[in-house]
């Protein structure tokens, strides 16, 4: 079966889905499956490798929540906190309402943040002029000495209108860039050094970061523009204030700011698997992690979800989780959960079944949903 697989996945590159694609699936903490195919970087030549880093983008999100969950766990804070407790540019928020600004009927609070129910959106849309400007300004100072540091720029999105009151609905945003800074300011360490000490270290992820060393820039892949029926292109803007910056950058995106290997995210992803357990070490209590791993969602809340990918799903601390595995078209059971980037970066935990499902790419505009559900589908028929 794992030749048939292959098969599938080397036709899916040969036929232009994927320029690079690594997939991996471990049970019980063994790799039953990895294979890596395509290009990292077709004009020089070098193939998708085990030790290719990627662009996470907002798979970044799931460990933006372990660091939350973390602090919340030891106390240090309440999912209830109002986020102005610790960001005071988010006092005296207004939400736009029939073309005009009114106060928020209550404040955003950690756990709005987490579920995406906070009313802040990502740039783009015509109704949010003052994020969109926001995110501008940040892209155009990103790499110089006027950059946003990640506290800095969190203010600056809570002085910006809300989309809707916070709880009232469910919209993809930067929240995750926001809870960022509220680790920064409760843990009082910068969020990456935070993250450094509490996962990366002692679990052994040290190509996991905001940034890449010149001595690895030659092992991350190229983002590549796949739009179809056009010529393929690289990629090199500053998507959501992200560029491949070479040393620490100033602003640190709790949303899409990690680079990550295959190896490093799946021992990551492995830890949530196994309840809070790594190597023998525990980073989160197994009730954090069932907590962590719930639908958050109201049901008027995920009637907002309109995305074909998150059919089926739930929502909760900055992941999606499978509640009706018929509406989504998938084998497993009720409470899979994970995330996916913009590149096409995807991971899934399967906590019943101990299995972990992980996918690396680095291209956009390109829609491989039906793809990646046909490639996990048949990992549990056959694989796993």
């Amino acid at each position: 079966m794992k030749e048939r697989l292959d098969a599938m996945l080397k036709d899916m590159c040969d036929r232009g889905d994927y320029m690079g694609l690594s997939v991996l699936a471990a049970k019980k903490g063994e790799v039953l499956y990895r294979r890596d195919y395509g290009f990292a970087d077709r004009e020089k030549g070098r193939a998708q490798a085990p030790d290719t880093i990627f662009h996470l983008y907002s798979m970044s999100k799931p460990v933006t929540a372990a660091a939350v969950m973390k602090l919340w766990e030891d106390g240090k804070l309440d999912l209830y906190d109002p986020v102005s407790k610790y960001l005071p540019g988010f006092l005296n928020q207004k939400v736009r309402e029939n073309g005009e600004l009114v106060p928020v009927k209550n404040e955003v609070t950690v756990r709005d943040l987490l579920n995406m129910t906070s009313g802040i959106v990502y740039p783009g849309d015509e109704k949010t002029p003052e994020l969109n400007r926001l995110f501008d300004e940040a892209m155009e100072r990103a790499d110089g000495p006027e950059a946003f540091d990640t506290v800095e720029f969190a203010n600056s999105i809570g002085r910006t209108p809300l989309m809707f009151h916070p709880g009232e609905n469910w919209q993809y945003g930067a929240s995750a860039d926001v809870l960022g800074a509220v680790v920064q300011v409760v843990s009082g360490m910068r969020f990456g050094d935070y993250l450094k000490k509490t996962f990366f270290e002692p679990m052994g992820m040290k190509d996991t970061g905001f940034y890449i060393p010149p001595e690895k820039k030659d092992r991350l892949a190229v983002i590549y523009r796949m739009e179809p029926g056009k010529e393929v292109t690289e990629y090199h803007g500053r998507h959501l204030v992200i560029m491949d910056y070479e040393k620490e950058p100033s602003f640190q995106s709790g949303g899409a700011g990690l680079f990550s290997t295959m190896d490093d995210y799946l021992k990551f992803a492995s830890m949530l698997c196994s309840k809070g357990v790594y190597g023998g070490t525990r980073y989160l209590t197994e009730r954090t992690v069932r907590y962590m791993s719930s639908n958050q969602l109201t049901e008027k809340q995920l009637n907002c979800m309109e995305w074909q990918a998150i059919t089926g799903y739930g929502y909760g601390n900055l992941m999606r989780v499978l509640l009706d595995p018929c509406q989504a078209a998938v084998v497993t059971e009720p409470g899979e959960f994970g995330w996916d980037g913009w590149t096409g970066t995807y991971m899934e935990v399967n906590p019943a079944e101990d299995v972990v499902i992980m996918l690396m790419t680095a291209q956009i505009d390109r829609d491989n949903v039906c793809s990646r559900r046909r490639i996990r589908n048949f990992i549990y028929q056959h694989i796993v």
